[in-house]
């Protein structure tokens, strides 16, 4: 999941990059946004509410670890209604690159966190709920 999410932001950087005119880059942010930014909030809602609470149940060390990683959630989402609103206004390709430097620098860290503090437990968590708890993408 965290590579796809991963993939997505790269390639709508690149498009910013690459000096794409502003409307259509625009546009193709609009549409990012619609899938990523939703893939990437249910995501995080599904950790939220189905995963985090069910490793904290198996894994009651870990609950600092999860609050941790809630903190950083709640962070991304406020970056994502800055991108989205950036997005609606047609802002410059440069802010809008701006908004995408953020939310991939804290989503990278986020992930990379996340991956080596959890992982090991997620190959061995016991859930007794299907596999969407991570969202959908």
């Amino acid at each position: 999941m965290h590579d796809r999410l991963r993939e997505a932001l790269t390639v709508t950087q690149q498009a910013l990059a690459d000096g794409e005119p502003a409307e259509p880059a625009t546009r193709e942010l609009l549409l990012f946004c619609h899938g990523f930014c939703a893939a990437l909030t249910a995501h995080h809602e599904g950790e939220d509410l189905g995963l985090f609470p069910a490793i904290a149940e198996q894994y009651p060390e870990l609950r600092e670890t999860l609050y941790y990683l809630r903190q950083d959630h709640s962070m991304m989402a406020h970056l994502l209604t800055g991108l989205q609103a950036a997005v609606a206004r047609a802002a410059p390709p440069a802010e809008l690159a701006r908004h995408l430097e953020g939310l991939a620098a804290i989503m990278e860290s986020h992930f990379r966190y996340e991956e080596r503090q959890l992982l090991t437990v997620l190959k061995t968590l016991s859930l007794d709920t299907h596999p969407e708890i991570v969202g959908p993408l």
